[in-house]
């Protein structure tokens, strides 16, 4: 593929314009996926450092020049909704905001941390950008505590951006496999939040 002359510096054009045609060569299933489809659906405060993409097959990280691949194996992705989003080159397959915040609470660490994670709720919420019946329908597929630690998030995050919420659908998702969860996966335990059986044992500062 031809580098524009505004992407020679970088030595390889973005991964939007040959994603979707590199995985098909691959025969892989995916979607883009975490931070890099928050900044796709407008909720990002920087670019990513890489570029993540989800798919059940596993694939080494890879670079292109300055363009860096990180690929996150998840077995079932055929179940997560996607969004196609066209390209320079094509078009390509894009978690929906609801997978994309499932998969971000799930992934913590690939998020920037949960603060980070809970400032693209706060976001998510103050655009009217998540569909609560489709984010409930689609924590089916997600574990217990994924579904715990993302109504907590919401419901943390709502007041500050002053948005009224109903999680009565999500909480009947983890109510029916309610298990007492640490908000951070490691680490000691902390206050408990009832509605959503979390401890709270990390502090949550969204930028928002």
């Amino acid at each position: 593929m031809p580098i524009p002359p505004e992407f020679r510096t970088w030595g390889a054009v973005p991964a939007v314009n040959f994603v979707d045609q590199m995985m098909r060569h691959l025969g892989h299933p995916y979607y883009v996926g975490l931070l890099s489809a928050a900044e796709i659906h407008g909720f990002a405060h920087q670019r990513p450092q890489v570029f993540q993409i989800v798919t059940p097959a596993r694939l080494r990280d890879r670079a292109f020049g300055r363009v860096r691949l990180s690929f996150i194996t998840v077995a079932d992705i055929e179940s997560r909704p996607t969004v196609t989003r066209n390209t320079p080159t094509g078009t390509m397959q894009v978690s929906t905001p609801e997978v994309t915040l499932l998969d971000l609470v799930s992934m913590p660490r690939r998020g920037g941390g949960l603060s980070n994670v809970a400032t693209i709720a706060g976001e998510m919420l103050e655009e009217g950008a998540l569909d609560l019946a489709a984010l409930a329908a689609v924590a089916e597929r997600y574990p217990a505590a994924v579904v715990q630690r993302t109504g907590f998030l919401l419901d943390h995050v709502a007041p500050v951006v002053e948005v009224d919420i109903d999680l009565d659908a999500l909480h009947d998702v983890a109510s029916r496999r309610l298990t007492r969860v640490r908000l951070r996966p490691s680490g000691p335990a902390g206050p408990l939040d009832d509605r959503w059986s979390v401890l709270v044992n990390t502090p949550i500062e969204p930028d928002l």
